[in-house]
């Protein structure tokens, strides 16, 4: 997909705030500072637009972008930050399963992982709740950057086996930093929305 145009429209604390039509949704799901904001923006080249923050924990809405006129990327809280209170993550924790269970709009999670660390608790967890509520999802394994080529490979092996993903399960090795996995994901993005049969559809109208 060639990205024209892309804005930040919303930080949405509640459904009421959510954008309307029907763009497809694509939302990111990872632990705090795992790099969720800065796939974004290698996603749609640009530097700023998705917010990035050294603080764990700081992103507490839905941060909605849309891409184009083709959908929306849905930035969600960063879990498994152990200063924010308990009542803080039981609410937060509400909030996203209602919007992953209940918002029609979504197509697929991306469930961002670091590559340089075994999935964490809260990973799995994550990665287990998707996969019992038949949500689809692709796990993006990013911070390619930070480990050799060479190993690359075996920390994927860790990361597939601590899930319990089965080989035909999505994963794509992203680097924010080089772009690695970039149009692979963008393929994968491209075929949950159907955009090469809208884009097609388009085309045909047009001629």
């Amino acid at each position: 997909m060639k990205v024209n145009q892309a804005e930040f429209v919303i930080s949405a604390v509640g459904p009421n705030q959510y954008p309307e039509g029907a763009l497809p949704e694509i939302a990111l799901a990872g632990r705090s500072n795992v790099g969720k904001s800065s796939l974004i923006n290698r996603m749609i080249s640009r530097k700023n637009l998705a917010r990035t923050s050294s603080k764990p924990g700081k992103t507490q809405q839905l941060n909605y972008y849309r891409i184009n006129t083709d959908l929306f990327f849905v930035d969600l809280p960063g879990y498994g930050y152990a200063q924010v209170s308990k009542t803080e993550r039981q609410k937060w924790g509400k909030f996203i399963e209602q919007y992953l269970l209940e918002r029609e709009h979504l197509k697929l999670v991306l469930h961002v992982i670091d590559l340089r660390h075994p999935p964490s608790k809260d990973d799995q967890a994550m990665h287990d709740w998707l996969r019992h509520n038949g949500v689809p999802r692709c796990v993006v394994v990013t911070k390619a950057d930070k480990i050799p080529k060479g190993k690359w490979q075996k920390h994927i092996k860790i990361v597939r086996e601590t899930l319990e993903m089965d080989k035909a399960d999505p994963l794509v090795l992203f680097s924010s930093e080089l772009g690695i996995g970039k149009e692979e994901l963008w393929q994968i993005i491209e075929q949950r929305i159907g955009y090469a049969d809208s884009a097609a559809g388009t085309d045909s109208n047009e001629a």
